[in-house]
């Protein structure tokens, strides 16, 4: 069987690859910039943008699964026409498909839904890998970290936890029309994933809470818009309780434990140290 993976050089594309060439599958990969995917070999790299739709129409002849992710490009523009590429899938003989960061609500998801496909939705909770993201530099250069709601909880997922699902559900089938939440196997304050990080690193890492308005005028200072700010304040702020809230999706699913942010810290150990 080939499976397509939108997003393919994406944190959690690049893994869903992985997970499906080690079930021993045929996987051809969607980018925008196939000279710069790098890749496994034996990969099938294919030039296409989910915000052009007819530019990936060839992608999915002979497919049995796609992984799609529901925006278009590096700055999370919802898809321009997700009913377009649904209709594409479907000429295609396409059977399966997931959605990383599924809404029921959204064009793609809708589109899907009225399609015999059998189509899977994943809603991640905080990804482990935004630590990388927001704090690497910081503790790289500072050994401190200054945020907001310290004793914030979240079931924070490893994304390749996140890719392994993924890629079982497509490969195995029988989750159509189900929506699944992944989480870690355990809810952490902010402290608490400071001083484990702290400890993977092999470093003291301060924690320095800082007042919501304090915290404003950093992100500002870190050319974050008002909008994403007041976004931030509000989703970490009171943070929804399936953020934190673990559930065994990911061991019901894959049949393995899902990984802890201890793990994943030790992983990415070096991108932290000076």
């Amino acid at each position: 069987m080939t499976f397509l993976v939108t997003g393919a050089t994406g944190t959690v594309g690049r893994l869903v690859v992985q997970e499906l060439l080690a079930a021993g599958q045929q996987v051809r990969a969607l980018t925008r910039n196939p000279a710069k995917a790098d890749l496994p070999s034996g990969v099938e790299v294919v030039a296409g943008d989910l915000a052009r739709p007819d530019s990936v129409a060839a992608a999915f002849e002979g497919v049995t699964g796609v992984h799609f992710i529901n925006f278009a490009g590096d700055d999370y523009t919802p898809l321009p026409d997700g009913a377009r590429l649904v209709e594409l899938a479907v000429k295609a003989g396409v059977r399966r498909a997931t959605v990383l960061g599924g809404r029921a609500d959204g064009a793609l998801e809708q589109a899907l839904a009225a399609t015999d496909l059998e189509w899977t939705l994943l809603h991640p909770v905080e990804f482990m890998s935004n630590t990388l993201r927001w704090w690497a530099h910081t503790v790289r250069t500072e050994g401190v970290i200054k945020e907001p709601f310290g004793d914030r909880l979240s079931a924070l997922v490893h994304e390749r936890d996140i890719a392994a699902v993924a890629a079982t559900v497509l490969v195995e089938g029988g989750h159509g029309g189900r929506s699944y939440t992944l989480t870690g196997p355990e809810a952490i304050t902010l402290r608490e994933k400071v001083a484990i990080l702290g400890a993977s690193i092999g470093r003291d890492v301060a924690f320095v809470e800082l007042t919501v308005e304090q915290a404003r005028a950093k992100w500002a200072a870190d050319g974050m818009g008002e909008q994403t700010i007041e976004f931030l304040v509000s989703a970490l702020g009171n943070t929804p309780e399936e953020g934190y809230t673990v559930l065994p999706t990911v061991r019901e699913v894959t049949g393995r434990d899902a990984l802890g942010f201890a793990q994943w810290a030790s992983e990415n150990a070096a991108a932290f140290r000076e």
